[in-house]
């Protein structure tokens, strides 16, 4: 059975990764206070205490049950950048991987196939074309580019279930979108920054200037002014919406991060993929700190460098959402998803590898968190 479209959220999610919109994020209200965690310089709003029972950050996956699905050929068609990436095309390789061998797919069935910048839409066609008429079914198409290539290809194979990263296609029963609440684990990393600047004076480098890097954008400003309604913080992107070289430009990244650092800011979160990596050798040039955005970025080997800067991560499980739909399409049952990866199904999430992040803060974090997952924190995922 395929699974269409279904309901408000996914359609309200699509269209926000499909046309330009714009609006703030609302600040959170609540009495100010002075606290010690990580000695930090803001006026804090008094904070939510942690649940009875801290929720984990690890993303829910069903590990129990074992299925067999030695008997597909699964294809990937990754986002520009590819594996290497440090971040969001590494997470669909890394759920990939991972299909690969716990479900038994044998290596001749399965093939990874790359993009290119700014390419034009007949190859992003083309690609998944190749992939279905060799036989590939499921096949994933890493991230809200390969909407309008699915548009067209998706029709002409209507036995061949795709998976789409990042955005839907209305009116294509066997594509299903994989979508995640980015705002919520950016607003997090919007609180972790409050708590870590010390000038009280943060910054966002986003990677290219459309809706998808602003659901970002509007869920770490809304963190931090949560946490510290007077935080100032500054924004800027690395290309237009019109160049996508934002996502794979390391060179970009560093100037881009070292006119924020200019202005003040002392903790910077870049959501900008590959480009990431230039953000954190400016941080790390100018002794500040950083937040990854996507993984664990700490652990990330192409970051060993500079990973002393990272602080803490947002998480956006792309590897768990491709395994889980690898995994669901083995048996056969793609209805069993979540309509959206969000902090109630550890979609997204957090990480504070590297040791900077203190029980008190630690404390604080799950009590926004927990307030987010019962509805009490609305956050907005438009800027």
């Amino acid at each position: 059975m395929r699974r269409p479209v279904r309901g408000t959220a996914v359609a309200a999610i699509a269209l926000t990764a499909l046309m330009v919109v714009s609006a703030c994020a609302k600040d959170s209200g609540g009495d100010t206070g002075s606290t010690d965690v990580a000695g930090a310089a803001c006026e804090f709003a008094t904070p939510p205490s942690p649940p009875a029972t801290s929720s984990t950050s690890a993303a829910k996956s069903e590990d129990g049950d074992k299925v067999d699905g030695s008997g597909l050929k699964i294809g990937l068609a990754y986002d520009i950048g590819g594996r290497g990436d440090a971040s969001f095309n590494d997470l669909a390789a890394a759920g990939f991987d991972r299909a690969i061998k716990d479900l038994g797919v044998a290596k001749e069935n399965t093939r990874e196939l790359s993009a290119a910048p700014n390419e034009d839409e007949s190859v992003k066609q083309s690609r998944l074309r190749q992939l279905a008429r060799e036989g590939f079914d499921p096949i994933i198409g890493v991230g809200f580019a390969y909407t309008e290539a699915l548009r067209v290809v998706a029709p002409e194979f209507p036995d061949v279930r795709f998976g789409l990263v990042d955005s839907a296609v209305e009116g294509a029963p066997n594509v299903t979108p994989l979508v995640f609440a980015e705002q919520e684990g950016a607003f997090l990393a919007g609180v972790v920054a409050a708590y870590q600047s010390k000038k009280c004076h943060v910054g966002f480098v986003g990677g290219v200037d459309i809706p998808l890097i602003h659901k970002f954008e509007a869920g770490y400003v809304q963190g931090a002014k949560a946490a510290a309604p007077k935080i100032v913080v500054e924004k800027k992107y690395i290309t237009p919406a019109t160049d996508f070289t934002g996502f794979q430009d390391p060179a970009k990244g560093l100037e881009t991060a070292k006119g924020l650092i200019e202005k003040g800011a002392d903790v910077l979160y870049p959501a900008a993929g590959a480009s990431g990596i230039g953000v954190f050798s400016a941080v790390k040039q100018a002794g500040v700190l950083a937040i990854g955005c996507d993984a664990d970025q700490y652990n990330q080997p192409a970051l060993a460098d500079t990973k002393e800067v990272i602080v803490a991560s947002s998480l956006k499980r792309v590897d768990v959402a491709v395994y889980d739909f690898f995994k669901a399409a083995a048996k056969n049952d793609l209805d069993s998803l979540p309509e959206v990866f969000d902090l109630k199904v550890n979609g997204v999430g957090y990480a504070t590898s590297g040791g900077r992040i203190d029980a008190k803060l630690q404390g604080i974090l799950e009590g926004f968190k927990a307030q987010i997952i019962e509805g009490r924190i609305k956050v907005s995922d438009k800027r």
